[in-house]
Order: C-alpha cells, then sequence, then structure tokens
C-alpha cells in the first residue's frame, strides 16, 4: 500500500506500507514502513517483539523514548535508531511533534546494529547536523514511492545510506575527555596512513602518542573495527597493489616501498590476503 493518509484522533499520518520481493527480503535492505507523522494530541505509542529495526528524527516538537530500561528526552533534530524485537515506547508532550520513520530489515541489518552499539552508539541522540538525515529519508521515501523496476536495489542503496550516517555518528567516548579517544585514534591511522613504508609496532604508536599499548589497540578495534596491525597491514598490501599495477618495480623493490620488506614474507602475506600470488596478481591486473 502505497501514500496511506490517516487521520485519527491521536495523529495524521502519511505512510507507505511495502512488501519487497523475495529476492530483496533475502539479499537487500528492505523497507517494511516508511512515513512521516504529526502529532494532534499528546501521546504514547508502544511496540515489542517486531521483527524490525526503526530509524526515525523528531522534525519539530519533542518527546521522549523509553527503550531498554533507560528513558531518552527527544527534541527537534534528535535521531532514534533501535531494535524493534526490544519493547520500546515513544511519547509526544504537548509540544506536539513531527516525525519522520522507516522500519526496515535485511540479512545484515543485526550486524550492523550490534557494531552500532558495540561502537557506543546511543539508541537516541543529538547528530552534529540532522540535516543529511533528513535528505537521505526524503532519496529513501522518493525512491519507495517511485514505480522504478529497480526500486528494491534503490531501497537497499538509501538505507545504507542512513545506516552509514548512523555508523558515522556511533562513537560515543563516554566520561573521556572530549577528544582523547576519538581524535587520539584518528592520528594514530593517520600516521599509519602516511609512514606504511617505516617500521611501525604498537610499542613504537603508543609512545609516539603517549598512550598505553593495551588501551590503544582496544579503542583503535572498537573505533575502526580491525587490530592496529591488521589495519597498517591492509595499508602496506594496497600500496603493494599500487605499484604492481602501475609501476615497473621488482617485487623486492616493492616489499620496501611498501614496508613489508623480505620479499618472501610479502609473498606469503600477499597471498594470504589477496589469495592469489604477486605474479599472478600483476599478470591479472597490471596494465
Amino acid at each position: 500500500m502505497e501514500n496511506a493518509l490517516f487521520h485519527g484522533d491521536l495523529v495524521n499520518t502519511s505512510r507507505i506500507i511495502y512488501t519487497p520481493s523475495d529476492f530483496a527480503r533475502i539479499s537487500l535492505f528492505h523497507i517494511q514502513e516508511i512515513g512521516t507523522l504529526r502529532a494532534t494530541k499528546p501521546h504514547t505509542s508502544k511496540r515489542e517483539n517486531l521483527s524490525s529495526y526503526l530509524f526515525f528524527i523528531v522534525c519539530s516538537g519533542s518527546g521522549k523514548l523509553v527503550y531498554q530500561g533507560a528513558e531518552y528526552p527527544l527534541h527537534a533534530g534528535d535521531c532514534v535508531y533501535i531494535d524493534c524485537r526490544h519493547p520500546y515506547a515513544h511519547t509526544t508532550d504537548d509540544n506536539l511533534w513531527n516525525l519522520s520513520w522507516v522500519h526496515f530489515d535485511g540479512p545484515t541489518a543485526a550486524n550492523i546494529y550490534q557494531k552500532y552499539r558495540e561502537r557506543g552508539g546511543l539508541p537516541a541522540f543529538t547528530p552534529k547536523s540532522h540535516q543529511p538525515y533528513l535528505q537521505a529519508f526524503k532519496s529513501l521515501y522518493n525512491v519507495t514511492v517511485s514505480g522504478s523496476f529497480t526500486r528494491d536495489m534503490d531501497i537497499n542503496a538509501r538505507l545504507s545510506d542512513i545506516l552509514a550516517l548512523l555508523i558515522a555518528d556511533s562513537w560515543n567516548p563516554g566520561e573521556a575527555q572530549p577528544g582523547t579517544k576519538k581524535t587520539g585514534m584518528v592520528d594514530v591511522k593517520k600516521y599509519m596512513d602516511e609512514n606504511y613504508s617505516k617500521k611501525i609496532t604498537l610499542d613504537d604508536l603508543a609512545k609516539r602518542y603517549y598512550i598505553n599499548k593495551y588501551y590503544l589497540a582496544r579503542v583503535f578495534k572498537e573505533q575502526y573495527g580491525t587490530s592496529v596491525m591488521d589495519y597498517l597491514l591492509s595499508v602496506r598490501i594496497t600500496e603493494a597493489k599500487n605499484m604492481l599495477r602501475f609501476t615497473k618495480k621488482s617485487a623486492e623493490e616493492i616489499g620496501i616501498a611498501c614496508g613489508i620488506g623480505d620479499v618472501y614474507y610479502l609473498s606469503r602475506v600477499f597471498k594470504k590476503v589477496e589469495g592469489i600470488g604477486i605474479r599472478e596478481y600483476r599478470r591479472q591486473w597490471g596494465v
């Protein structure tokens, strides 16, 4: 059902109830419902045990979310992202709100929500700017009402845009001083991006940034989803691939230039990461 208008005692809402194709349900992020809501009276909406994830933006007005035993005040510009398998309730107060919302699911939705929470993402939060979310929601809504034969793929892409924004805003350093965790890890990452050809160890990085190495390892993985040394290896392998494709350098020269050094070690780790050897990669991808 598309563009269903409902004018009740509590809300005026325009919603789309969407049934994805079997392919989309199995393979893609897909919408269950999407719409806008304008409250006409203070009220509470409660749900539980839904196989769904809910994202909404408070466009105006105010209220609160109750989720997993915690209460979150909500104001214009705030966003909510929750797993609806858990009981939840949201309430508009006398400053009646307008919401833009979407219920969705997908084969990797649970993993992404888990990553969001692992990084410190909150059920309700205030982004630096809610405009990117509004723009992404508008794009998603327009795609959903379209008659495009690629609609399910387009919905997947637009939901992915919203999830990317959510992951980007998920880092929550808790009680630490502003910037001490996130900014520090950004600096560590930038140093490896720019100095991959040098010898770099976890101890070196800890000394350079005055951070306990165990703390550094834990927080870097929390923020970037990979260990410090695995990230460094990925940077080096990427540079090795660039040189194999676009230069005539020997494997020995590439090993030194990308910071891996010994050609035999380069050959071993390259094949482990890429699944093929150096010579085969150059044959397949070289210009």
